[in-house]
């Protein structure tokens, strides 16, 4: 029962193979970098401390003037500003190339066209449609501006509302109609058969 499995069925699941877990899995996870097998805690090259996890990444770097994304992974020894500096001077970066400006709003990553671009008409900033409205995008003159006239029109409301509540004088919602006796009415006006 070395590689896992029960009494009654030795063929089923694996031991997990990180130093001091073998924990038996029925799911177990084969690592593609040092070929072993894990349980699901241990499965990530993190957690198992795999020498080979770099076995099949791929690294790039992105060029500041054209936005082009250029392989390093083919470069061994090569820092990245020489990678950067070979394709400057290859030709193929091009600045027109550069991509279109993204949203100012914090965690927003939409590209900004001419179809779904908006200006503020108090900040002047161009944003995305989804974040338009002044509150949306904490613009600086237009959420200062709205909340104190929200505040205003909520306290106008409030008093209005307190004035009403005052001129009732103490009556009733119940007893504002003709007078009704407590007792119950004689007929019921729902029969049931």
């Amino acid at each position: 029962m070395a590689s896992g499995g029960t009494e009654a069925f030795p063929d089923l699941g694996k031991h997990c193979q990180h130093t001091g877990c073998h924990q038996l899995d029925f799911l177990p996870f084969t690592c593609h970098g040092c070929q072993k097998v894990f349980c699901l805690e241990h499965r990530s090259y993190k957690s198992h401390a795999c020498k080979n996890s770099d076995h099949n990444s791929r690294k790039v770097v992105v060029c500041e003037t054209c936005s082009m994304s250029i392989e390093t992974t083919g470069y061994v020894g090569q820092d990245e500003e020489a990678i950067l500096e070979k394709h400057l001077k290859s030709g193929s970066c091009d600045p027109t190339k550069k991509k279109k400006p993204i949203c100012p709003v914090k965690r927003c990553k939409e590209v900004l066209t001419f179809s779904n671009t908006s200006t503020c008409k108090t900040c002047h900033i161009k944003v995305c449609l989804k974040h338009r409205f002044p509150a949306d995008h904490a613009c600086s003159r237009g959420v200062s501006a709205s909340s104190s006239s929200s505040s205003v029109a909520d306290g106008g409301w409030k008093n209005r509302f307190l004035a009403a509540l005052g001129s009732r004088a103490g009556q009733d919602c119940a007893k504002t109609g003709s007078s009704r006796s407590t007792s119950p009415p004689s007929t019921p006006s729902v029969k049931a058969y």
